[in-house]
């Protein structure tokens, strides 16, 4: 098993966007499609799992096991104006190089398989610097999607893009599709919700949600769902295995 797909349900999109959510820098993205799940009301419809995904599992508080694991979720518009959505949320990536193609390509097959043509992935953008608010960043699939992403207020990012976030948006023009990485300036250190909610107020007018983000005040509400996998307790033979990165955007 490199990459499998469970899908529960098999649902009727019209033209939908995938929207990642993987845990990154800040955990950036992870808070703001989590936030999109509930507030949204987001159905699961699959689970990805992939042989390069962390081999242990972790207890929670209440001494339950949690696996890890990238959940498909989607939303159907309420009105003309807003779009059809898949939420892909997840409590890992991929360890190695190859594993994370394998892992992109299995979440892009399944998008395009529900009609989706259009990709948005969003992270934290670590400036080496102090960071004085979430300025936005962006890199696209192609100089138009690239205008598109410009007018959301994002300056064009220089540089390299590690993980799923650049992974999904590179991969995407082999299979004709289109997108961008929307990525928010945060320290790094802690979760960021100011960051998550710029990204969220600038993806919500195109996407048309209509969106009070001033509810997104504290991640620990999202408690339930922010529980990434700690790539450093990997066993140091494990990490060494293949060389990777000691973050992802």
């Amino acid at each position: 098993m490199a990459c499998t797909v469970r899908q529960t349900e098999k649902p009727e999109l019209k033209d939908p966007v995938l929207l990642e959510g993987l845990p990154g820098i800040g955990l950036v993205a992870n808070i703001a499609v989590a936030y999109l799940i509930r507030k949204l009301d987001a159905k699961l419809f699959a689970e990805v799992k992939a042989a390069s995904f962390p081999d242990m599992s972790i207890t929670d508080k209440g001494g339950s096991l949690k696996s890890p694991f990238c959940h498909m979720y989607y939303h159907k518009a309420d009105s003309m104006c807003s779009r059809d959505l898949i939420l892909l949320y997840g409590n890992t990536q991929a360890l190695t190089r190859r594993g994370q193609y394998e892992l992109c390509g299995c979440i892009l097959d399944t998008a395009k398989s529900h009609g989706c043509r259009y990709v948005i992935t969003l992270g934290g953008y670590r400036p080496g610097r102090k960071v004085s608010g979430p300025t936005l960043y962006y890199a696209a699939s192609d100089l138009e999607t690239a205008h598109e992403a410009a007018n959301l207020g994002a300056q064009k990012l220089g540089g390299q893009i590690y993980g799923v976030a650049g992974l999904l948006v590179g991969l995407a023009a082999l299979r004709e599709m289109k997108g961008f990485c929307l990525l928010a300036e945060t320290q790094g250190t802690s979760l960021d919700v100011e960051a998550a909610r710029a990204v969220l107020k600038a993806i919500s007018e195109p996407l048309g949600l209509r969106l009070n983000l001033e509810d997104l005040r504290d991640a620990e509400e999202l408690a339930d769902f922010l529980s990434p996998f700690d790539f450093g307790t990997l066993a140091k033979e494990q990490r060494n295995e293949e060389p990777k990165p000691d973050w992802f955007i």
